[in-house]
């Protein structure tokens, strides 16, 4: 009987540790530095599949169904697309060729050529609320929210591969470990993430969030740490962000950053990650050497700051401001706020490109 149990034990610390003596996933791009996964987003480290694309800051904007394009050197709309129902966000394709605009409530996903900055035909596909891809490159994955499915789709031509219902409200935001074989995803109205298998495209756990504030949690953008070691998880309701191992996911630990925190970005020296604050109109600075907040942001009178990107250069931080229809732009380098943009009607996952990498993971951009 002990044997078994024994067993048992080992079988599940296994599965609750995903980083243990795997080999990377097949097909992924060799980790440049084993200390620092984000190695090739230095500043103006460009694939030479985007050197000589136009830097431009797509903004999708849900409400108004368009797409704005702006000129971040001269802070000015430049464009506006027309896109089909409720886009969400722009997202950069593995291969960076093609950015796609997510139009969750018409259900398409529409290709934007960076090179030209124009629109191609729109591709069907049901709910995708959020799109990511695989660190090989092999899938593109749709964060089917509404239908409470995570579906792996053929990276280009967006055709169906596998359907994978997940037993979770609102599934929409996720990163990798750094071997690549496990992904984890935020479940926004469940209050709790789920643990995937990249390679069998199944699901392998669900983990329930902690509650703080008597207010049950409310998780948004994951991001991994630059060493791999940890996962953050932006939680809107507990005003924080949570860390778990990303050997034992499951042990949570909390940061509070600001009211509302949603978005999170590693700037280009990998040394610290930008937090927006939704409610309160912030930014905050988290140093990963402590994982303490060592800054605030504030927008002047305050604002809505949801998701966005650094620039190529970094020194720039473009935010959407989700209730307020403009685009908010800060200064890293002197850490202040720079300016507003307007833009159409809820504007939300905003997308500048080219950035430094090699390959992206999709969201609004998030290279390796």
């Amino acid at each position: 009987m002990r044997k078994i149990f024994t067993v048992l034990v080992a079988a599940t610390a296994l599965i609750l540790s995903p980083a243990s003596a795997l080999s990377p996933l097949a097909g992924m791009p060799p980790v440049l530095d084993q200390n620092d996964i984000y190695a090739a987003d230095r500043p103006n480290q460009l694939s030479p599949v985007v050197q000589g694309m136009p830097e431009m800051v797509y903004v999708p904007n849900h409400t108004s169904n368009t797409v704005s394009v702006i000129d971040p050197k001269t802070f000015k709309v430049v464009k506006t697309f027309k896109t089909p129902r409720g886009p969400q966000h722009v997202v950069p394709s593995w291969d960076l060729k093609t950015l796609w605009v997510n139009d969750n409530e018409g259900n398409y996903l529409t290709p934007i050529n960076p090179r030209t900055v124009t629109v191609g035909k729109s591709i069907y596909v049901h709910d995708p609320y959020n799109l990511y891809f695989t660190p090989n490159g092999k899938y593109a994955i749709v964060m089917a929210e509404a239908d409470k499915q995570i579906v792996f789709r053929d990276p280009h031509t967006m055709a169906i591969k596998k359907v994978v219902p997940v037993d979770c409200n609102g599934v929409n935001h996720a990163d990798w470990t750094k071997d690549g074989n496990f992904f984890l995803v935020s479940c926004e109205f469940s209050g709790s993430v789920i643990l995937l298998d990249t390679a069998k495209m199944e699901v392998v756990k669900q983990f329930k969030l902690p509650t703080t504030y008597n207010k049950g949690p409310m998780p948004q953008d994951v991001k991994i740490s630059p060493d791999g070691s940890t996962f953050y998880i932006a939680d809107m309701m507990s005003n924080g962000i949570w860390t778990t191992p990303a050997d034992n996911v499951g042990k949570f630990g909390f940061i509070k950053t600001g009211f509302e925190a949603h978005g999170m970005y590693v700037t280009r020296d990998s040394k610290t990650m930008l937090i927006s604050n939704r409610g309160e109109g912030s930014v905050s600075v988290l140093r990963f050497a402590d994982n303490k907040i060592i800054a605030k942001w504030k927008i002047p009178g305050g604002g809505s700051p949801d998701m966005g990107g650094i620039s190529a250069d970094g020194k720039q931080f473009w935010l959407s401001g989700r209730y307020d229809n403009v685009v908010y732009v800060f200064d890293i380098e002197h850490g202040k706020f720079l300016t507003k943009i307007k833009v159409g009607k809820e504007p939300h996952g905003l997308s500048i490109y080219p950035q430094p990498g090699r390959y992206s993971l999709g969201h609004t951009g998030v290279f390796r």
